[in-house]
């Protein structure tokens, strides 16, 4: 038997690695067509938000002083998931053509009034970034490290400006080289990369000219500090452009083209490995650390329940043949798990509707966590298409309405309950109106704090027209099959009389004890993975090892389940017959290890001291958290059922 169980172990790690090794090497996902240029041909340069990890409050671009194109800046179409995630795509001035060459070229002055100052020294204090896109490509960031080696940044996009930390005072980033890496293709030419090169510069006219940056005459001057026949350089620069009222700050820009061998297909690869800055030995280390885990505790899990029910089972079946030949004085030193086969399946004492209703919530978000990782695994979701995730995600999670109604209704129909619609309407409306409540909520603030995270309003009435019409009424179909269906068979009869609990032998086995541990082995199974999990949500980085996600979910499923099954086991041996909720919350108590996790996380963030960065961080963090309770809780609390049924099945009871 254990040969075969290791034969399987192995061919299961096998798939898994197999999966991961895919998913890691496939970065670019096909679906999105490329587009050619001919030589000379504009290429378009789009405006995203401003972003800043410290506030987490994404900004307009044009909310500050910067130069604005012909007519206005005009909203590029988006997606609903890009409006949900806070993108706000817009055209820019700047005027780019393939392969043409740019020098210093004038796009506009601005004269800094008292509050445009005051905007621009927030932005730059807090650390706002710009976020440009060239043909779908987000802009890498060129920098100067600790030791004065030049750097790319691949994610996050570049600082609007700097704080001088011998003066304390802000300086911003109005010149930038635009370096776009092409490949030449038959028809034309493909962009293939795309850098920012950020630098501040305070622009002198020769001649001693001044200019009012609104007359012709200004765009054709030439310029003292930056000349028209070669490109900026960084040593260059003799004053950086200071940020204060009345400054006149001349913004300019070059371009450069560089032609590359890397092909159009795989143009992705070096943002979503951010050129490699993290090994991907890391992420292995942390999947075999999670294997070994899972193997270790299986084994030990095994071994246990295998040898002790054997043992319980052979004793109690005889002595459940000679019970005729037995006194009272014997029948009461019998011990164990037996002793409560009158009363395990007794339903939850307390709240038994809201144990159905979290049930069928963590099966509905639980398959949809499933399916989105799923096929971000094998490439038909990816940072290339903006918003895809959060779409797939909100689609998902609306069809799967259906197994949340079925598993609920089942449950409670087998607890004998009879306010079943009562347990649709609130397994239809728990989670996702917390979720949609703690959304709109937030909202409503980031509105009136103009930020670009604020949804237009007819995004959010087209995600409450989903919730309403198509996720509420499926919840109601599965609640019909499942109340239709016949109610779980129970092994054993369930007595009038409540048993009395005894108390705990010691310690450990008290419940509450037993649930604060059980989820410290899941969660140290997935605690490196989750590290880049939250930096991809907090510090704008990719995400893309979607197939080492899969299986640590995978393996935190598996682990959950394993050690809620060997805790329920002991309790029932320690005859505490009460095991529904205590099931539910040892398999999710993970998620209360990854709260505290994520509150010792925040100071990486160097967060401001605005309220709302909290309010927005601790919110959302504490929606994941429940999210992660109502999953593995599920898993868990399934895996316990289906134990407890097999158990009590094979003894024979009065």
């Amino acid at each position: 038997m254990m040969v075969t169980m290791s034969k399987s172990a192995c061919a299961f790690t096998v798939l898994l690695f197999s999966m991961a090794m895919s998913a890691t090497q496939a970065f670019y996902i096909p679906g999105v067509a490329p587009l050619t240029f001919k030589k000379g041909e504009e290429v378009p340069l789009k405006i995203n938000t401003l972003t800043s990890t410290k506030t987490q409050i994404p900004r307009d671009f044009y909310r500050l002083p910067f130069c604005q194109p012909e007519g206005g800046p005009k909203q590029a179409s988006e997606n609903l998931g890009e409006f949900l995630t806070g993108n706000k795509i817009q055209s820019s001035p700047y005027s780019i053509h393939m392969l043409t060459e740019m020098y210093c070229s004038k796009l506009c002055q601005v004269t800094m009034t008292k509050i445009q100052a005051a905007k621009m020294l927030l932005h730059i204090k807090y650390g706002y970034h710009n976020n440009w896109i060239i043909d779908n490509l987000p802009s890498a960031a060129i920098g100067v490290g600790k030791k004065g080696e030049r750097r790319k940044r691949y994610a996050g996009g570049f600082p609007v400006g700097f704080m001088a930390t011998d003066n304390k005072l802000p300086y911003v980033y109005n010149h930038v080289n635009i370096n776009v890496d092409y490949n030449e293709y038959e028809g034309g030419y493909r962009v293939v990369g795309f850098a920012i090169e950020p630098l501040s510069i305070k622009h002198e006219f020769q001649g001693g000219f001044e200019w009012d940056g609104s007359s012709p005459e200004g765009l054709q001057k030439p310029l003292d500090s930056c000349s028209t026949t070669r490109h900026l350089q960084r040593g260059d620069i003799s004053m950086s452009q200071i940020v204060k009222p009345q400054e006149k700050i001349l913004f300019t820009y070059d371009v450069t083209w560089i032609q590359s061998e890397v092909e159009w297909s795989s143009r992705w690869d070096v943002y979503l490995s951010e050129d490699h800055l993290v090994p991907a030995q890391v992420h292995w280390y942390s999947i075999t650390n999670s294997i070994l885990v899972v193997v270790f505790l299986s084994f030990l899990v095994i071994s246990i329940l295998v040898r002790n029910l054997r043992r319980d089972i052979a004793a109690y079946n005889a002595l459940a043949v000679i019970a005729d030949e037995e006194d009272e004085e014997e029948k009461e030193d019998e011990k164990g798990w037996k002793l409560v086969h009158a009363d395990v399946f007794r339903p939850p004492t307390n709240h038994p509707m809201l144990y159905c209703v979290f049930m069928g919530s963590g099966a509905q978000l639980g398959i949809t966590l499933l399916v989105a990782i799923c096929l971000s695994a094998v490439g038909f979701l990816s940072p290339a298409r903006r918003g895809s995730l959060i779409n797939s995600f909100l689609v998902f999670y609306m069809l799967s309405g259906i197994f949340a109604g079925y598993l609920s209704s089942r449950l409670y129909k087998s607890f004998r309950g009879r306010q079943w619609q009562l347990c649709t309407v609130i397994t239809a409306l728990l989670f996702p109106g917390v979720s949609f409540g703690t959304f709109v909520f937030f909202n409503i603030i980031l509105f009136f704090l103009h930020s670009s995270a604020s949804a237009p309003f007819l995004d959010v009435v087209i995600v409450a027209a989903m919730w309403c019409c198509v996720s509420i009424p499926l919840v109601f179909v599965g609640a019909y099959f499942g109340y239709k269906a016949e109610a779980i068979e129970f092994p054993t009869v369930t007595s009038t009389i409540s048993r009395a609990i005894p108390d705990p032998p010691n310690f450990f086995m008290n419940p509450l004890v037993a649930i604060a541990l059980a989820g410290a082995i899941p969660f140290v199974a997935a605690y490196v993975e989750l590290f880049f999990i939250m930096t991809s949500l907090w510090m704008d980085q990719f995400y893309y090892v979607f197939g080492f996600t899969l299986i640590v979910y995978i393996i935190m499923l598996v682990t959950c389940g394993e050690v809620t099954v060997l805790l329920v086991y002991y309790q029932l041996c320690a005859e505490n017959h009460r095991w529904w909720w205590f099931s539910f919350f040892s398999a999710g108590s993970s998620a209360f290890f990854t709260y505290v996790y994520a509150a010792f996380w925040f100071r990486q963030l160097e967060a401001s001291r605005m309220l709302m960065t909290y309010l927005l961080y601790f919110g959302y963090m504490f929606l994941i958290c429940f999210g992660m309770l109502l999953v593995f809780g599920t898993a868990g609390s399934l895996l316990s059922l289906w134990f407890v049924r097999k158990i009590f099945g094979t003894i024979k009871v009065d």
